[in-house]
């Protein structure tokens, strides 16, 4: 039997394996009662009349998975991963890992992005495809893409038992089975097609877009125009995802890919709660068309613009100092503090401000992406609400793990660089 000291684990996250029990049941409620609530309760979040339950038995039906749906989501997911595994790009080392070793990643991203969305225009001016497929089957996608979370979240278990150093668990199934026990899992191991960042990058985030599209082609055939608010979101969520594809050696550098196991945690979020709660907004104006004045687009078009500016260029600065330390930051050499353990923690340019300054711009962007709703409902604000609460979470847990990685070198770097996101706020 395994003795305690030689285990690394330090301590559970997330209220350990009772917390996380709860998660796994809770995350995926909450999807459903969000879909709920915008197709079945006119985009309220209060339930109405308690005697009519009639939307709610139609809200049984649609999430109940069907043989169309389930061909859709798994023919999304083949020709996600076929794109990644054959199509050419640059390969780029990630950082290193425990030993020293790089792994090497083929950045094709952008190349699969454009082929799919091109694929995608060209099936629908063909008519082989119908956008309000998705509207009418979202339910019922979203449990097929539920069902397979869970199956790939049980591979990816028995995968880290087999693979991960036992003394890297934690020794509680429940807990290994949503955080994960793997870093790093490919098939074949080490050299073959890598999991985690397929589904990180590939078929959520497309899926999300795709999913805008589908909505507002629905918006389009009921009202016969497509509303200004709608084109907002799905312009500005459009950039969003295309900016992550033209940046993606970008994501090596990123906590999901460098630090996160992959479990159940990473899996449901790539591939169940980013497409299925991140288009919630443009759900709901299929139902609530507004038009928006000149001045309302300009603004919330400019508050985007803004937050976008700083997520990427926050972004950018630290992974062009993590790539090459020596490269000026606003013209001047970069100050950071050298730990014991060699890292450096970079306490200029935009990372001089704040620790997560990037989240600043994070949080303008979510913010834009939900004003167009106007204010009839708080449901659309979901995403802003929840976002900016997992920003502070993570920022918490981030300055935790961090405080205990680099002891005394960390308690210098939060007394230089003092505020945690919002300089002279939080």
């Amino acid at each position: 039997m395994e003795q305690p000291s030689k285990r690394k684990w330090k301590k559970y996250e997330f209220g350990g394996p009772a917390g996380v029990a709860l998660m796994m049941a809770g995350l995926p409620a909450a999807v459903y009662y969000l879909y709920y609530c915008v197709r079945f309760n006119g985009g309220s979040i209060v339930p109405g009349n308690f005697s009519d339950f009639r939307p709610f038995t139609g809200f049984l039906d649609s999430i109940t998975p069907n043989p169309a749906a389930a061909a859709v989501f798994l023919g999304w997911m083949a020709l996600q991963a076929f794109l990644q595994a054959v199509l050419p790009g640059k390969k780029q080392e990630g950082t290193a890992l425990a030993g020293g070793m790089r792994l090497e990643y083929r950045m094709n991203g952008l190349l699969s992005f454009t082929l799919v969305f091109a694929l995608l225009g060209a099936l629908y001016c063909s008519g082989l495809i119908d956008p309000s497929f998705v509207y009418d089957n979202f339910g019922a996608l979203a449990s097929s893409a539920f069902i397979f979370v869970i199956l790939l979240s049980v591979f990816l278990y028995r995968y880290g038992k087999k693979t991960a150093p036992q003394e890297e668990r934690s020794g509680s199934p429940v807990y290994d089975f949503f955080m994960g026990a793997a870093l790093n899992p490919r098939v074949p191991p080490v050299t073959g097609f890598d999991l985690k960042i397929f589904c990180e990058a590939r078929p959520g985030l497309m899926g999300w877009l795709a999913i805008n599209l589908c909505f507002m082609y629905v918006q389009y055939a009921r009202l016969g125009h497509v509303t200004a608010p709608m084109v907002l979101v799905n312009a500005f969520q459009f950039l969003y995802v295309a900016d992550y594809f033209w940046n993606e050696p970008a994501i090596l550098t990123t906590t999901d890919i460098a630090h996160e196991r992959f479990g159940y945690m990473l899996a449901f979020g790539d591939l169940v709660w980013v497409p299925f709660t991140y288009t919630l907004q443009s759900f709901y104006l299929i139902g609530h068309g507004h038009d928006l004045p000149a001045w309302g687009i300009a603004l919330i078009t400019l508050l985007n613009a803004a937050g976008y500016y700083i997520f990427r260029a926050v972004n950018l600065q630290k992974h062009n100092f993590r790539t090459d330390p020596s490269g000026k930051i606003w013209g001047r050499d970069p100050e950071y503090i050298r730990t014991a353990r060699g890292n450096l923690l970079l306490v200029s340019g935009f990372w001089g401000l704040s620790r997560h300054f990037n989240y600043v711009g994070d949080i303008m962007m979510a913010v834009a992406w939900c004003l167009p709703c106007l204010f009839g409902s708080p449901l659309p604000y979901f995403y802003a609400v929840y976002f900016t609460a997992l920003l502070v979470h993570r920022e918490r847990r981030d300055n935790k793990n961090c405080s205990i990685k680099y002891g005394a070198d960390w308690d210098e770097y939060a007394r230089r660089v003092r505020w945690r996101i919002i300089p002279y706020v939080y």
